[in-house]
């Protein structure tokens, strides 16, 4: 479709779900929500609907040409005429010369030229191309070591997608955002091209969790090896193997610092840390539980507890209470 006339026959603002007098934020907002709903990479991708959005956002994201296409739709789906570089409604309709709409005068020159095919009487002028924003999805691991893979961004030259390649940095952040410059919208009238922004969702790990360039890992441990302290085997990330001194008396819960062992960036690298977690058995042989009822007669559990709650009177707790608990 012809630009000039999309903008009197499309609403773009009823295509990002917002109205005409939306703040600048109100429309980045609805328009990222959109743009990650129907992207052709999601499960529920629509590549029809995310150019629609794309195509919306290109012009009412950007403050020069949401001006001139709030102008335009102001003065009606006139069309652009030969008259003397204005807009025209038809034959023996009204004319409104560029020159007369002031600065818009100079937007809607350049955008359109002055309906020969020409620039205004200014010349045209360079305008930068619109930001393009996009989502991708990747694995814990790749998120730690970094990876090259491609996003596909609308093509506004073949109406299409094209793909881009991006180079994600180790230790990028869940939600963090990578400039790509010069890989947005083309510039007119020999602009700069915009730059594109990929978000990046990093997918949760099994085992490992991250805390800025350190890697976290919970460890079981047993009882006696928490109360007589232990050497215990944890395996990195890299699949290396760190032997965890336990002292002795280490309560549930203790994290311990592996140096060196974690995310490997530019600006430096980060630790392992580990946490242990004592493991309390739920199936006893009999054996087992008559230890654990004599160590319970001679063991003074209660140190290291505050005297209020030893002393304080517990609260009744009905059957379905302490189930509750337990799950």
């Amino acid at each position: 479709m012809d630009p000039r006339r999309e903008w009197f026959e499309t609403d773009y603002y009823a295509a990002l779900g917002v109205s005409p007098d939306a703040s600048d934020k109100e429309i980045t907002k609805a328009y990222r929500k959109l743009a990650r709903k129907h992207h052709p990479d999601s499960s529920a991708g629509n590549e029809e609907r995310f150019k629609q959005i794309s195509a919306a956002y290109d012009v009412v994201g950007d403050t020069e040409k949401r001006a001139a296409y709030d102008e335009a739709r102001r003065l009606g789906p006139a069309g652009f005429g030969p008259q003397m570089g204005g807009f025209a409604s038809g034959p023996g309709g009204f004319s409104i010369r560029i020159e007369d709409l002031g600065d818009l005068g100079g937007i809607f020159g350049n955008l359109f030229g002055d309906g020969r095919g020409r620039a205004g009487r200014s010349g045209p002028m360079p305008m930068r191309g619109h930001d393009l924003e996009t989502r991708i999805g990747i694995s814990f691991r790749d998120a730690v070591e970094g990876v090259v893979t491609e996003v596909a961004v609308p093509d506004s030259t073949s109406g299409g997608m094209r793909k881009v390649k991006v180079r994600i940095p180790a230790g990028v952040d869940d939600n963090g955002r990578i400039r790509l410059a010069g890989k947005g919208s083309p510039g007119a009238g020999g602009g700069p091209n915009g730059d594109l922004f990929v978000v990046v969702d990093v997918a949760p790990d099994a085992d490992f969790g991250r805390d800025g360039r350190n890697l976290t890992i919970s460890v079981p441990i047993t009882y006696p090896e928490a109360v007589f302290g232990a050497d215990v085997r944890v395996l990195d990330f890299s699949g290396d193997s760190v032997t965890l001194r336990i002292p002795p008396g280490t309560p549930s819960g203790k994290t311990f610092r592996v140096r060196g062992r974690g995310i490997a960036t530019r600006r430096g690298t980060g630790d392992l840390l580990v946490s242990v977690e004592i493991v309390v058995p739920t199936k006893l042989s009999s054996a087992e539980q008559a230890a654990i009822e004599a160590l319970r007669d001679v063991a003074d559990f209660t140190e290291g507890t505050s005297r209020r709650q030893r002393d304080a009177e517990p609260e009744p707790a009905t059957l379905a209470d302490a189930a509750g608990a337990q799950r």
